[in-house]
């Protein structure tokens, strides 16, 4: 695999073809649709808008849908690695953390894990970013969609 090295600064993933292909096309179009309902304002026009609005609804729905389902995969894929390196009791604290927390620990190597589930947990940290930027052995996750 020809990855660079994971880490805090450059673990966010732009996938090409939703943010530099569709999202453009779509705002391109709605513009285009807005465009050509004021200019000429008919059913023909009001039908392009609708039609450019379902399909902007439709490509983030399709996207935002793929991430809860890849979110459940990483809360059940840490909750089986709280419960292979964590104490019973905070194994079960870190297991009943926010999604979002739970998923910014995947990149906690298992050495830090125990501690930073610890703050986590005492709300030592205010959001997930936060706890991604007190991690000093990065776990790369190269599959994040």
């Amino acid at each position: 695999m020809a990855e660079n090295t994971q880490n805090y600064s450059n673990h966010v993933r732009w996938h090409a073809p939703f943010h530099f292909v569709g999202t453009p096309i779509l705002l391109i179009l709605l513009l285009w649709s807005g465009y050509g309902l004021y200019k000429t304002p008919g059913l023909h026009s009001i039908m392009g808008l609708l039609l450019v609005l379902a399909l902007i609804i439709t490509f983030f729905l399709t996207r935002i849908n793929a991430l809860k389902a890849q979110d459940r995969v990483i809360r059940l894929e840490e909750q089986l690695r709280f419960q292979r390196l964590l104490p019973a009791d905070l194994a079960a604290q870190a297991a009943g953390l926010p999604v979002n927390f739970i998923v910014a620990l995947r990149f906690a190597s298992d050495g830090e894990l125990a501690e930073l589930v610890k703050q986590a947990v005492d709300k030592k940290f205010a959001k997930p970013d936060d706890l991604k930027k007190a991690i000093k052995n990065w776990r790369p996750d190269y599959h994040r969609v």
